[in-house]
This record gives structure tokens, C-alpha cells and sequence, in this order.
């Protein structure tokens, strides 16, 4: 007889990370931007950083974070410019349009979030973030940036 899909780790963790991410992606349309532009400008949030260090940081491909850089362009959340003591290195920075943006992301998520754990103590919190932590999942295995 089969395991019930709620008896099989994958299939839970896959069902809840659908609607969890609904929830995000419904929170992120505060500022009109999809999950990898507003993670995006989360890693930008501290300062200036290389465009290699931060495809690095977000564990993508430089390739995607030339697509995730281009739509923060032409958005004027971010923006990218010469090194000017490596001319072949770009830098990249978060413009006063992308804080605002990032702002209004942040306490949307930040309800989101709220509704989503509210029944989890902050100890379960942690303890949930440290077994999501251990998950095996190599991202370069998947294209979970693409749509």
C-alpha cells in the first residue's frame, strides 16, 4: 500500500513551499517585483558589492543575475557600473528607488510572515529554519530562478 502524501517528507515540504511561496509572491506585488528581483535587492541592501560576489551570495548562475540585474535596471532599483580600479569588474548598488522598494517588500513580507509561523514560538522558528538549512538541495541541480 502507499504512503499517504502527508506521511512522505518531499511531497509535505513540497506542497507547503507551494502555497508558502503564493503567499510571498502575493506580498512581493506590493512592489511589483518577483521573488529573485526583491531576494536580489536584499543581498544589495548592505552596500555596493561585486556582480561575481553577489551571483556568489545568491548561488545562481552569473548568466541569471544578468537578467535579475537588467530588470532592476530598467526599473531603477539597481544599478551597475565599472570598477574603476578593475575596469572588467562590475560593481553593483541598490539605488534610493530600490530602498523604498525594498521597504515596502519588507513589511509586506514581514505580515506574510507573521501569518504563515504566527503558531510557531520563535524557538520553533529557528528550529524549522535549522532543519530547512539541512535539506540537501544543490541549486545548480535546478533552474529555480527561471519563470
Amino acid at each position: 500500500m502507499a504512503a499517504h502524501p502527508t506521511d512522505r517528507l518531499g511531497f509535505l515540504l513540497s506542497f507547503r513551499g507551494e502555497l508558502t511561496g503564493a503567499r510571498i509572491r502575493a506580498a512581493l506585488g506590493v512592489a511589483g517585483l518577483h521573488p529573485r528581483n526583491a531576494m536580489t535587492l536584499m543581498q544589495l541592501a548592505p552596500g555596493a558589492t561585486s556582480q561575481r560576489e553577489l551571483a556568489l551570495a545568491m548561488e545562481v548562475d552569473p548568466s541569471q543575475l544578468v537578467s535579475i540585474l537588467n530588470e532592476l535596471e530598467t526599473a531603477g532599483l539597481a544599478e551597475r557600473r565599472r570598477d574603476p580600479a578593475d575596469r572588467r569588474r562590475h560593481i553593483v548598488e541598490i539605488t534610493s528607488a530600490g530602498t523604498e522598494a525594498l521597504e515596502r517588500i519588507d513589511q509586506a513580507v514581514s505580515d506574510a510572515e507573521r501569518e504563515l509561523f504566527g503558531d510557531l514560538t520563535e524557538a520553533e522558528q529557528t528550529l524549522l529554519r535549522g532543519l530547512l538549512d539541512r535539506v540537501v538541495v544543490d541549486p545548480a541541480d535546478h533552474d529555480c530562478g527561471a519563470e
